[in-house]
């Protein structure tokens, strides 16, 4: 197998490159996103791998399998930028469904620690030798109300969490969980009723912008909003515009509606051009991390194994656990016997 990783870092050589070697494949890392203008790069490849930020609209699909690509090995959980009606019956698409839900779980506790009591404001004034604790105070976690929106494996974890702080928890979901040990409300009743709200759902139709206006508007003026997720869960102006008139209390965001160009690279001696980001960054209650909820040792271990096992079961024509399709909308319902979907 001939595979061309596209948008890869340092640490992803670190975890991909043994087990390349391992399997007997041969890789060829590009920086390069993966866009119709570098999908030529991936000519007489057998697969591609790509991440969260990649496109592989209509356009990229119809080049790759023109040049010989049969397989899409996405090293993520999300599947939100893969066009699925145009890549059916030409490249299978497989992910990893589930690499370390701890990993992201945790980095919303931590977001959440710190925009509570400005822990980054603080670590900032200190390195200034500025000791003043003014303008730092938080509130006790204990006795809160934390909405969790979407109650998969990351909600859950989250939702552990909480409680561990002696919270009160409430969820929404329009697939709720049997038995569950919280309280499942409507998205308007939790918007109404949380001290703290989380995302932790995936992007779909129903799903984009469940933060907005509206949504907003009902929200306490103290209320931190915490999302991990995917950006478009946000409508980013007007979360700025609540933010703007203090309507809610601050936002933590490890994921940004638009974050594509920016986030994984370095613009420290560029100039800022998003209008919309860099209005996040300039409010003293917004915390900003660069998608790096699932970066972890433990995470990053999970997700090259998972990857290069969907791509070798691929290779030996085995049976495509992990395969996603546009024909089942999801995770792929074989036939009876079927190893993949086409």
């Amino acid at each position: 197998m001939k595979i061309a990783f596209y948008d890869t870092k340092p640490y992803d050589k670190t975890w991909f490159k043994p087990l390349s070697e391992e399997y007997g494949y041969k890789i060829k890392f590009y920086e390069h996103k993966l866009n119709a203008d570098t999908a030529v790069l991936a000519t007489d490849y057998d697969a591609v791998c790509a991440f969260v930020n990649d496109t592989i609209d209509k356009e990229v699909v119809d080049i790759l399998y023109r040049n010989g690509v049969r397989l899409l090995a996405l090293r993520c959980a999300g599947y939100n930028n893969v066009d699925f009606k145009s890549a059916y019956d030409k490249i299978n698409v497989v992910r990893v469904p589930s690499y370390s839900p701890a990993a992201v779980a945790e980095h919303a506790a931590a977001l959440l620690l710190s925009l509570n009591r400005r822990i980054h404001r603080a670590y900032t004034r200190t390195r200034d030798n500025n000791f003043s604790i003014d303008g730092l105070m938080g509130v006790d976690l204990l006795g809160k109300t934390a909405g969790i929106v979407g109650t998969g494996n990351i909600g859950r974890i989250f939702i552990n969490i909480c409680k561990g702080f002696g919270m009160k928890v409430i969820a929404y979901d329009p697939y709720p969980i049997k038995d569950a040990d919280f309280e499942y409300v409507s998205a308007d009743d939790l918007f109404k009723q949380s001290d703290i709200i989380s995302l932790h759902c995936p992007l779909t139709p129903e799903t984009k912008h469940i933060i907005n206006a509206e949504s907003l508007a009902v929200m306490q003026p103290h209320t931190l909003i915490i999302n991990t997720s995917r950006g478009a869960l946000i409508n980013t102006f007007e979360l700025i515009e609540a933010l703007k008139t203090r309507s809610i209390g601050g936002a933590g965001l490890d994921v940004y509606e638009e974050e594509a160009e920016y986030f994984f690279e370095d613009f420290s001696n560029d100039i800022m051009v998003d209008d919309d980001l860099a209005r996040l960054l300039s409010f003293p209650n917004v915390l900003v991390t660069s998608h790096q909820g699932f970066f972890t040792r433990e995470a990053m271990q999970a997700i090259a194994e998972v990857t290069m096992e969907n791509i070798h079961t691929f290779d030996i024509d085995g049976i495509l656990t992990n395969e996603i399709c546009y024909k089942c909308s999801g995770a792929c319902k074989k036939e009876q016997g079927a190893k993949r979907c086409f």
